[in-house]
């Protein structure tokens, strides 16, 4: 897309600057984004996006500089004022209350409680002119909980638009997206625009910001390190301005399997509403290899994830460590076996939100004699433990007692992966790794899973990204409504052809599926 010729600026950012204690997030950041503009707002985790953002709409307030809002000063730490004004913004993170139906959502908190019974004919009315002038199709009566991951987000833009947003702030808006989903969202965007809204779409993926977006400003520790049209550069030249060095692909050396050290054989689980469960699943983790496995969302990944995890056990088949079948399987039981987990949602099931980086690097080991004597904690020891992940692992922080809840989510997910890989684990499940983080942060989450390979653990991965499958996997297998395809050898398939095991037309055919 190119820059709109003549627009006039929408919003204005002037030399903010940003401190929490002495950390400076932002410093004398200063842009423009004009009508009919998609902006893209980069940098690493931590460089400062989210913070600036924030300020925009209202939940931070900046120590220095302003803000405008088509011309006029926009008060600093209020969203109604920045509501009201025409800003929306769609956080990587959903704000949907699952309980209720979309309409319920899309109109909460637009009419007093009082007349909360009152106009939704007219509500109903609008949403359904702004589904189908944006492509933004959803059932309003159903339940948000039982909504997809695409669907959630169609509502939370729905929100925006609802509330008659003209500027739009997307964070990480495709990290939780398929990419036939994120294909749906850009059509949207594109329709947007063309009706002169105004986007700042904030993302890690190079190639999405090359796709949609007029310009790029660029952000490095929290100041801005370029401004450039997408016209005029290209992703190599994004990335090294983002990191501020020449990033090298990872190439991983040909793996020296071991021995099994997880098998499971024909393994069933139920399936837990629409997500299905296993269906008869074989499938060898080997010592010193990474076992790739791609497939679109919600097709049983969750099961076999939560199954190694030690959340749930086999229905049927059986699962065996060595040559020992497992009996009484839990969490317990896992990490007794030296299974690290590195878990899909890093804030829902990775980490404890209000509890320090100490206290989260420790979660799966607090028991263990290194942290506790006698029924006592043993902080110093835990303290010493996270200093360590925090050096090793370059989670940038102001120190081990703060809230993990403060940091960036490339920086969070170091601490988990730290916290996984400097326990010695024989198995890593390591289940969407690298999910929302910059392409700095992505190269060294895997240049560590190889690592752990080279050393002799049996990995896990468990990725939407083919490209990221293909290019770590040691073997691939592909999962479908539950099932398990055969093991692939690095190499041996094309993504076209893996894509018709993922669209379940290899498991039709009847070819070798486990």
């Amino acid at each position: 897309m190119t820059s709109p010729s003549g627009a006039q600026p929408v919003l204005r950012l002037d030399s903010i600057t940003k401190r929490f204690g002495a950390l400076t997030a932002n410093d004398q950041i200063s842009f423009d984004l004009a009508e009919g503009e998609v902006l893209a707002l980069l940098g690493e985790n931590g460089a400062g996006k989210t913070t600036l953002m924030n300020i925009l709409f209202g939940h931070y307030t900046a120590d220095e500089g302003g803000v405008e809002v088509f011309g006029q000063p926009l008060p600093p730490g209020e969203p109604r004022a920045a509501l009201a004004a025409g800003v929306g913004m769609v956080h990587q993170h959903f704000t949907l209350a699952d309980n209720l139906t979309v309409l319920d959502n899309v109109i909460l908190g637009t009419q007093s409680i009082w007349r909360a019974a009152l106009g939704t004919g007219a509500a109903r009315r609008k949403l359904a002119d702004l589904a189908s002038s944006f492509g933004l199709e959803v059932d309003p009566d159903a339940r948000v909980g039982t909504l997809t991951v695409g669907e959630r987000q169609r509502v939370e833009i729905l929100k925006a638009l609802y509330r008659d947003a003209r500027i739009l702030i997307l964070d990480e808006p495709t990290a939780v997206l398929t990419p036939q989903e994120a294909d749906a969202l850009f059509a949207t965007l594109r329709k947007a625009v063309a009706q002169g809204m105004s986007v700042i779409f904030i993302s890690h993926k190079l190639h999405e910001v090359t796709a949609i977006a007029n310009r790029v400003v660029v952000l490095r520790h929290g100041k801005v390190v370029g401004r450039v049209a997408t016209a005029e550069t290209d992703r190599h030249k994004l990335a090294e301005m983002m990191v501020g060095a020449e990033i090298a692909p990872v190439a991983p050396r040909p793996a020296t399997p071991g021995p099994a050290l997880l098998s499971l054989a024909q393994v069933s689980t139920p399936s837990e509403g629409a997500a299905p469960g296993l269906a008869k699943v074989t499938l060898d983790l080997r010592a010193g290899q990474i076992t790739g496995l791609a497939g679109v969302s919600g097709n049983g990944q969750v099961a076999l994830a939560d199954l190694i995890g030690g959340l749930i056990a086999p229905a049927s088949g059986e699962m065996r460590f060595g040559n020992a079948p497992v009996e009484d399987w839990s969490p317990r039981a896992a990490l007794a076996h030296r299974i690290g987990r590195i878990p899909e949602d890093r804030h829902k099931t990775g980490t404890i939100a209000d509890f320090s980086l100490t206290e989260n690097a420790i979660l799966e080991a607090y028991l263990s004699a290194g942290f506790s004597r006698r029924g006592w904690m043993r902080w110093g020891a835990a303290r010493d433990f996270a200093r360590e992940v925090i050096d090793t692992y370059d989670v940038r922080c102001p120190g081990p007692e703060t809230p993990i809840r403060l940091l960036s989510g490339g920086n969070m997910q170091k601490l988990i992966l730290g916290r996984v890989l400097e326990d010695a684990p024989r198995i890593v499940l390591a289940n969407q790794p690298v999910r929302g983080l910059d392409i700095g942060a992505v190269t060294y989450v895997q240049e560590q899973l190889i690592k752990a390979r080279d050393g002799g653990a049996a990995v896990l991965l468990i990725s939407e990204d083919l490209d990221e499958v293909l290019a770590l996997s040691d073997v691939i297998h592909v999962m479908s409504e539950g099932r398990l395809s055969p093991e692939f050898a690095r190499g041996t398939m094309t993504p076209a052809e893996l894509g018709v095991w993922m669209a379940g037309d290899g498991f039709a055919e009847g070819a070798h599926a486990a």
